[in-house]
This record gives C-alpha cells, structure tokens and sequence, in this order.
C-alpha cells in the first residue's frame, strides 16, 4: 500500500506534470472509484475544471480544482500515470482524466480499492476519512506531549495503535516496522507500559524515518511507481521490513516476521525484546 512517503512522491509528481491543464473529458470503466457523487455529475462536473495544483493529507491525495476538491485514496496498489491520448491503454486503467492539450492522467489499480471522491472547494478536510486523522509527523503539528498521553491511555499493542492513524497520520506498516526498529521497541509492547525516553525515542524515530522515505520518494515494493515513473528509493535504508532471516544490522541477530493484527511484522528479536507488562 502506497503510505505518507509515496503519496508524497506522487503530489511532488502530479505537480510537476499536470498543474495548470483544463479537463476536457472524464471517462470511467469502474464505476466503484468514485465513492460520490454518482458518477455521471462526478463526470459533468469535471469538464472544463482546471487543476490548481495538489495536497496530501495523511495518505490522501488532494486534487485542488477550479471549483471543487477531489479527494483519491490509492489504497492498496493504485496509481496515476501522465499520457498521451494515444498512448496504448494499459490493463487495470479505469479512470482517465483528458485535458484540452492532448494529454491524459490515468488512474491503474490492480485491485480497484482506490476511491475517489469529489468535495466543494476548500473542504477536502471535512472528508470523513481525513477528519479522522491525527496529526502530521513533522514537529510542527506532531507533539510530544500529546503522543505519550495517548499512549499512556491506552493498553493496546504498540503497533496496531500507530497503524490506526489517529495519533499520528501516515504510518503504515512499512514505516511503523521501521519507527519500532529504530526505537528499539517490541511491535506488541503494549503502549500504556512505554516509559519517558522510549516514547522520546518512538516520537524521534517516527519523525525520522518518514522524512527520510519522503525524501528519497518512498519505497518500492513490488510495483510502486510515482507519477513520474520513478522508483523509490527507500527501500535501499530498510533495516527489518521484508528483511526476515537477514542480520540486525546493529547486532547481527536474524530478523524475525511475526503476525500482529494480521499484519506481517519484522524485528529484531535481540534489540526489540517485549517487556514483562
């Protein structure tokens, strides 16, 4: 699933390639992306609407239009790719936004989870997904103080806890595998039992570790591609995730892949050891 770091990459991208372009025509081949309106108005709607640019919140991606905000979530594998009207028309393409210049962006999606959702302009945040959101991991909105009082109030697993996006918006499990990793914590430590500097530490390292994967314009695994076509480069820095068998890079112990809330989950069995709540 493409996390904050590859929505990133994709905004940086989709800015570059098709701010300032007229929509001519929208077509549709599954229905189900659009979440709302139906999609026959989505589709009216769009004409002659020009892109002002984008936004991301959390792992949403925002389309700032003329009149209206459009709200995509690429959940599991989707993607948009820049194009020609003639360019062949790949498998799994069920969304093509075509622009008065020739030039199209199409939306893939192996899977076809992604969602899209047309909003009046200015109120992508009252999306129900986005509202839902804690804030972003930069120190700005991402403050100390309020993550260890959520942790403290709570008995759940360390990491189900951080993949739910309300203390904290764009870690998925890559990133939270890496964050945990890198603070030295055991992914099913419950959150209530973190003393002071192990939440200092979680807090950093959740900083840390997505500024790094935003700059390197995320990680690719299997088929992550931004709208440039360009892979991410993260996935170079990895220290667990994926890693299972592989020496701990700080102590050489073999990475361990459990399940925890059904999620395949890397550690270091030697540096992450679970404390007796």
């Amino acid at each position: 699933m493409p996390e904050l770091p590859e929505v990133e990459a994709v905004k940086i991208g989709l800015n570059q390639l098709v701010t300032g372009k007229t929509i001519k025509e929208v077509t549709v081949f599954w229905p189900r992306i659009i979440e709302r309106p139906e999609v026959d108005f989505f589709k009216t709607q769009l004409i002659n609407e020009s892109i002002e640019g984008f936004d991301r919140r959390g792992k949403f991606l925002i389309f700032k239009l003329t009149h209206y905000d459009l709200v995509s979530h690429l959940r599991m594998e989707g993607k948009y790719e820049y194009h020609q009207a003639d360019d062949e028309l790949l498998k799994h393409t069920h969304v093509i936004f075509k622009f008065t210049d020739g030039s199209e962006l199409r939306y893939l999606d192996v899977r076809k989870f992604g969602r899209m959702t047309l909003m009046p302009k200015h109120h992508a945040l009252d999306y129900p997904g986005i509202k839902k959101l804690g804030p972003e991991p930069i120190r700005s909105d991402f403050h100390l103080d309020v993550f260890e009082k959520q942790l403290q109030a709570s008995h759940r697993a360390i990491k189900p806890l951080l993949l739910d996006q309300s203390l904290v918006t764009g870690l998925g499990n890559i990133y939270v595998d890496e964050a945990l990793f890198q603070a030295k914590i055991h992914p099913e430590q419950p959150a209530d039992t973190l003393n002071k500097q192990e939440v200092l530490a979680l807090y950093e390292s959740i900083i840390d570790v997505l500024a790094r994967a935003v700059e390197a314009g995320g990680t690719t695994v299997r088929t992550y591609k931004n709208a440039l076509g360009e892979a991410g480069k993260f996935q170079v820095a990895l220290n667990v995730y994926g890693l299972t068998g592989k020496a701990c890079p700080r102590c050489g112990t073999p990475i361990s892949k459990i399940k925890v809330a059904q999620r395949g989950t890397h550690f270091c069995p030697s540096c992450q050891k679970k404390l007796v709540e």
